[in-house]
């Protein structure tokens, strides 16, 4: 391999220190803002939290990425590492050698303290192919599981059609990947407009509809989809939620008290649905009972989607 010269490496910019360029702990975001560093001509590093000690703030897998400015984005902690992880990421881009990086507990680093009391452990790869980070962006975008994995003795990092738990399999550490949660909110109503606002305001991908439509309904309902139907009309909720009990998203959600729920079950099981298909359905929907206004009731719905979407991840990784 080529290397620089010292007249080079002396007039070369030094990299300056480093700073957030946005926040956000979302994959996608983290792996387009490194891909664009490349394929803009700069170099970047992908941090990976491979291991927790104790407590930690941020599940494994949780990414930042770093270009050789210092610009960086992505949470590994709750804030207390970021900053000199940033820093570690942009010597391992000046010297082509990932590493791996100890903070907390079992840390040499003594001066930053993780305020859980436990310990993590990041990976630091020097991205040399931008490959792979698009291919994981274009599964996301069709709604497709997806992973990297990554080696650290071989420093190579490469796509992988994975549903698979985040975490080491021999020497590789694979992240795992999920479309975005996708919600839609059924029903012409001040609290199907207020759910679907709080709903795009928690990052998720939003569709709203006061009636059902074959030609989309369909198209719209996989396995990372909720399913919220806000009616105040069983006959016009009816044909939705037939829908949903076919097309099996994480999460059937409807609007009504128990005796109504009572009846929705009666023309269901008249409909031909079974017992156990029909307790698919969350009824009344939300985490807490007689949300009687349109904002507690969405606060309700929502919390209720991301509990669900943490379990049907959580099921999903043990089979």
């Amino acid at each position: 391999m080529l290397q620089q010269s010292p007249l080079i490496e002396q007039t070369s910019p030094a990299p300056r220190n480093p700073q957030p360029a946005f926040l956000t702990d979302d994959s996608a975001e983290i792996l387009r803002f490194a891909a664009e560093a490349l394929n803009a001509g700069m170099a970047a590093a992908l941090v990976t939290l491979v291991e927790i000690r104790g407590g930690s703030s941020r599940p494994l897998g949780a990414h930042m990425a770093v270009r050789e400015d210092g610009l960086y984005c992505g949470f590994v902690s709750g804030g207390c590492v970021e900053a000199a992880a940033a820093f570690e990421a942009m010597e391992v881009i000046q010297s082509g050698e990932d590493r791996m990086v100890k903070y907390g507990e079992g840390s040499p680093y003594f001066d930053i303290v993780l305020p859980c009391g436990g310990g993590i452990t990041l990976s630091m790869h020097k991205l040399r192919a931008v490959q792979p980070l698009l291919a994981v962006l274009n599964a996301m975008a069709q709604r497709q599981p997806a992973g990297l994995r990554y080696n650290p003795q071989l420093q190579t990092l490469e796509s992988v059609l994975s549903q698979r738990e985040t975490g080491w399999r021999g020497a590789d550490f694979t992240v795992s990947y999920r479309p975005c949660t996708r919600v839609i909110v059924y029903g012409r109503s001040v609290e199907a407009a207020v759910a679907a606002n709080v709903a795009r305001a928690a990052g998720y991908d939003v569709h709203t509809s006061d009636g059902f439509d074959p030609r989309t309904t369909f198209a719209l309902m996989d396995a990372d989809t909720a399913v919220i139907l806000l009616y105040h009309d069983l006959n016009r909720e009816l044909p939705v939620l037939q829908a949903a009990l076919a097309a099996r998203p994480f999460y059937i959600g409807a609007l009504g008290s128990r005796r109504t729920h009572d009846v929705r079950m009666q023309r269901l099981a008249g409909l031909g649905w079974s017992e156990q298909e029909i307790a698919r359905i969350k009824a009344p929907i939300g985490i807490f009972p007689k949300a009687r206004d349109a904002h507690s009731l969405a606060l309700s719905v929502l919390a209720d989607v991301a509990a669900a979407r943490l379990t049907h991840a959580s099921n999903e990784d043990a089979g």
